[in-house]
């Protein structure tokens, strides 16, 4: 299926590792140049590598979204580089898990200042340029947002903010030619993932098929997604064959969301 992305211009945050890298590689494959970005410069330079390995430009950004004003000298350095922005990708961003009673206001003001404002700050940076190339804005939010729980007081208030924020976007893109979508990914494959389900291993002692079975049932889902079926929805969701979805929130989840 032809998706009309070859020769776009991608900038997809949180693109060192993980579900970022995977959207960054899916994209390329389908013809895009990206700018990847993140906190370390040796992850940045072999995700960069692959990229160019499918025959795409690459370049990469070292840079923390939490600053304020990393947005504007990202966007400076897309300009640099591409001379021109088509896909926003805003997907940086992890939160600390644990009791409510336990977690300090350092542990909220972090959640919110990387995956909330830095996406909002980010948003609007890029907007003229999205704007400019009738672009697309994808928002990487997580079903917490959906299915709150105590354990993850600030990840689902973070997400569900992020979402809030995208459906007000979604609004401003109507009359600005911009796409605005969000995506909720349960759990996905990823280094992190791997660190949890290890130290559960060496928690319980128990085999890790049975603490990955243990997962599945607590998160009601068919199996771990990974990073490709992230990267799929992506690149068809910013394509040509999807220009009429717009302002919609698409929980990616295997099952586990049980109500409409």
């Amino acid at each position: 299926m032809e998706l009309g992305l070859n020769g776009k211009i991608a900038l997809v945050t949180g693109s060192s590792r993980g579900i970022g890298r995977g959207v960054a590689e899916a994209l390329a494959a389908e013809g895009c140049d990206v700018m990847l970005t993140g906190r370390d410069a040796a992850a940045l330079d072999e995700a960069a590598a692959a990229i160019r390995g499918k025959g795409r430009r690459a370049a990469i950004a070292v840079i923390d979204l939490r600053e304020k004003d990393a947005a504007a000298k990202l966007i400076e350095l897309v300009r640099r580089e591409f001379g021109a922005l088509d896909i926003l990708v805003n997907n940086a961003g992890s939160t600390k898990r644990g009791d409510f009673l336990a977690l300090t206001d350092a542990d909220w003001e972090d959640g919110y200042a990387l995956k909330f404002f830095g996406h909002m700050r980010l948003a609007r940076a890029a907007w003229p340029l999205l704007k400019e190339r009738h672009g697309s804005l994808i928002a990487i939010g997580g079903t917490g947002a959906r299915k709150p729980t105590a354990q993850f007081t600030i990840g689902s208030s973070v997400n569900a903010a992020v979402a809030a924020f995208t459906k007000c976007l979604a609004d401003r893109g109507k009359t600005d030619g911009v796409q605005v979508n969000c995506i909720h990914p349960s759990l996905v494959e990823t280094d992190r993932t791997r660190r949890r389900v290890k130290a559960e291993v060496e928690r319980t002692g128990k085999p890790e098929h049975e603490i990955r079975e243990e997962i599945f049932r607590e998160f009601n889902t068919i199996r771990f997604g990974t990073v490709a079926d992230v990267g799929d929805l992506v690149t068809f969701i910013v394509s040509s064959r999807a220009t009429w979805l717009h302002g919609a929130t698409i929980d990616l989840d295997g099952g586990e969301i049980p109500v409409l």
